[in-house]
């Protein structure tokens, strides 16, 4: 198994499925699992999870969730976000 850590950024409050309540603004660490798929002439992995830290890094220090999320959702929330930053 292998383990990516992201910092993702959002300039504007968002929502994703599975999470109970609008987020604020903020940046997030976002950690991907992967596992290697075996048998193969080649290396490639799967990804098992994708996790979300909660709450934004520098908001309510102290409490903090992990929260699985489906990586196609986030990729869809950060592209609403910078949407609203074009003028």
């Amino acid at each position: 198994m292998r383990s990516s850590r992201d910092m993702v950024t959002f300039h504007h409050p968002f929502t994703l499925p599975g999470l109970e309540n609008e987020q604020p603004a903020g940046t997030y660490m976002v950690l991907t699992e992967e596992d290697e798929i075996p048998g193969l002439s080649f290396i490639a992995w799967r990804r098992v999870a994708t996790q979300i830290y909660l709450p934004a890094i520098g908001h309510e220090v102290g409490r903090e969730q992990v929260v699985t999320i489906d990586p196609h959702a986030l990729a869809d929330a950060r592209k609403r976000d910078a949407s609203k930053l074009e003028p």
